[in-house]
């Protein structure tokens, strides 16, 4: 994909931003037109999600999924979970789901009901329809080189880095942090790029002297203003994939942030994919990729 950079806001204007928005847009397009090309073949994309009662901001995400889908051609169905549901009402509506020929691609919401095991639901969902990727068979699909299906998050940050030309074979890369859906997998895509990379975590001595000589960091660690300036080579790629909720000082409302140090590292860094706008749209981008992917 070529993506024209502009340059992220900041009085200095030296990093260039990892434009989400945009490279999503390009992906999208793409799959539009897979779409068409499988109707036309009489093949269809379906996408069902479970969305559990009470769950406002999945309430949001569902809304926009399925104007997005629509605009894809996708067709989109949600299920609603009662709010007190039992994990085996839970389980017994994915085992529906998957038996059904006609729903070719399965997301839950999260978080499910209390007392419902996140890692069940998401074990049970069919490996051929789980677009999410978190089923485990999916998640250990990665350690083989495969991107079919494998999450959502890590796809979406392997395609940011790549999208800057950065040569990945030979390459010093640091994962801050190593969550089963973004820094393991992460990390072992890039392994599979022949990258040199080292996972570490918010617990790491001296995590500014590992950062520092690394060509390529990824910060998915969940704390704001983790990754300052004076721990990124100069030059370096940066990825942020943290989401972070405060208050602003200067405005006394909540804003969103991911893990860096934003004015610090904009003179530094080579690349920076901003908070929001950069890793969000395009994981977005992913799950419809995946979607599409699950149906071809």
């Amino acid at each position: 994909m070529s993506v024209r950079y502009p340059a992220c806001v900041s009085t200095t204007r030296i990093a260039q931003c990892i434009d989400g928005r945009a490279l999503a847009a390009e992906v999208k397009a793409l799959l539009a037109v897979r779409v068409a090309e499988l109707a036309a073949l009489g093949r269809f994309v379906r996408l069902d999600v479970l969305l559990s009662g009470g769950n406002e901001a999945g309430g949001v995400y569902a809304k926009n999924q399925a104007s997005m889908c629509a605009e894809l051609g996708i067709e989109y169905r949600m299920h609603a979970v009662q709010a007190d549901a039992s994990e085996s009402q839970v389980l017994q509506r994915i085992y529906e789901l998957n038996a059904d020929d006609a729903v070719t691609a399965i997301m839950v919401h999260l978080p499910l009901p209390s007392g419902v095991s996140t890692q069940r639901v998401q074990a049970c969902i069919s490996v051929e329809k789980d677009v999410e990727g978190v089923n485990p068979a999916n998640i250990g699909g990665v350690i083989y080189g495969r991107r079919t299906l494998v999450p959502c998050t890590a796809l979406a940050t392997m395609r940011m880095i790549e999208s800057t030309g950065v040569e990945l074979r030979g390459a010093d890369v640091v994962c801050v942090g190593a969550s089963t859906i973004v820094g393991r997998p992460v990390a072992v895509l890039l392994m599979e790029a022949q990258a040199t990379v080292l996972s570490t975590n918010v617990h790491t001595r001296d995590l500014a002297g590992r950062t520092r000589m690394a060509d390529v960091v990824i910060t998915a660690a969940g704390v704001p203003d983790l990754l300052t300036g004076d721990m990124i080579k100069p030059g370096a790629v940066v990825v942020d994939v943290g989401i972070n909720r405060i208050i602003d000082p200067e405005t006394g409302s909540k804003k969103t942030v991911g893990d860096v140090h934003v004015d610090s590292v904009l003179p530094v860094a080579g690349y920076l994919s901003p908070v929001p706008g950069g890793v969000g749209p395009m994981t977005v981008a992913m799950l419809l990729r995946n979607t599409v992917a699950a149906a071809d």
